[in-house]
């Protein structure tokens, strides 16, 4: 092998809360376009937001789910850009203190055991929606906006590019929707867009320590989707760079139906946002007794739970895994088994 992939991924995650980030709005899906808003989600002159105190309590469970270091003093950023679905012409995220620090996600490929490490976990309000008359931008002959999804409260989940492969990615993903599932913070359901991916690839050299230039493939809504695309852009990559090309860092898109990533745009770097501190939002801070209390409520979380089931129950690696992945297939064996019903014997039905 010639290359080596590097791959890291951006995660946003949807925050299961009845209201907005910052204002009191549904988060319900699937209403009607534009009846979800308000002056405030909408960036109307003269409105205050308020911080959804759900959200910091969902993102400090996260962060403790996922090992990370839970910043006492974190602060919201206006994250500036143009775009049709953005009605303030910038979002309400988190640039330098963001809520968590750090962190990881332990990860099996192959029966080979990986731990990927975590640089951030920040909060941030989602953009709306564009609706095109055709099946792309590009084929449309118009564009609607749906603002019912501006506002909602996300978590962005920032990986370390220590990924190394396609199939490494989905797992992931995979154990990360696990966990946040487990946490009850998202339903995750990839099909309606509660939880995305941005995926990060460059190729470099085996044996070389030095990174190569990035493209992004944003908002890839499926696992198998996460994994075609970054083992197609890996060897597009590569391909470039045999013929004595440079890589352009760029964002692309995923096109499922032609199995390629299409140029979107030039990729910016965090220098044209103009990040600058959110003057309408007071800095959060977070006491090492809320810290505490929110970490009594963690569940038991999948790493412990199959190891368990093997232990106690006797059951294999491979049963013990696919009856953790998700709670509430595991909350329905255990309350079988504690029927009197032989834990094998339930594993199979």
């Amino acid at each position: 092998m010639k290359y080596e992939s590097v791959i890291g991924l951006e995660v946003h995650v949807e925050l299961k809360t009845k209201t907005k980030i910052f204002c009191g709005c549904s988060t319900e899906f699937g209403a009607e376009p534009n009846t979800h808003v308000c002056p405030v989600c909408l960036g109307l002159p003269g409105v205050l937001p308020v911080l959804n105190k759900e959200v910091l309590h969902y993102a400090v469970k996260a962060g403790l789910a996922l090992h990370c270091d839970i910043l006492p003093f974190s602060k919201f950023d206006r994250k500036n850009y143009y775009y049709p679905d953005l009605p303030k012409n910038f979002q309400t995220s988190q640039f330098d203190l963001p809520i968590c620090k750090g962190g990881y996600i332990d990860i099996d490929v192959d029966g080979k055991q990986r731990r990927i490490h975590l640089t951030r976990i920040h909060m941030e309000e989602d953009a709306g929606k564009l609706v095109h008359s055709g099946g792309s931008i590009a084929n449309s002959d118009s564009t609607s906006v749906d603002y019912n999804r501006t506002g909602v409260p996300l978590l962005e989940i920032v990986g370390e590019p220590e990924l190394r492969s396609g199939a490494e990615a989905r797992a992931y993903l995979e154990k990360l929707r696990s966990i946040m599932q487990y946490l009850g913070v998202s339903d995750c359901r990839l099909e309606e867009g509660s939880m995305r991916c941005d995926a990060n690839i460059s190729v470099r050299p085996v044996g070389s320590d030095k990174l190569g230039t990035k493209t992004e493939i944003k908002n890839i809504n499926s696992f198998s989707a996460v994994q075609k695309g970054i083992e197609y852009e890996a060897v597009r990559q590569a391909q470039i760079l045999d013929e004595g090309g440079t890589i352009q860092q760029a964002t692309r898109g995923w096109d499922e139906a032609k199995g390629i990533t299409i140029l979107q745009r030039v990729k910016e770097g965090d220098s044209d946002y103009r990040y600058f501190p959110e003057p309408d939002l007071i800095p959060i801070e977070v006491s090492p007794e809320y810290i505490e209390q929110v970490r009594q409520e963690l569940p038991e979380m999948p790493d412990a739970r199959c190891p368990r089931f093997q232990d106690e129950l006797g059951l294999s690696e491979y049963d013990a895994n696919l009856l953790t992945l998700e709670k509430q297939t595991a909350d329905y064996f255990e309350a079988v088994v504690k029927e009197g019903v032989d834990a094998k014997e339930a594993a199979n039905w």
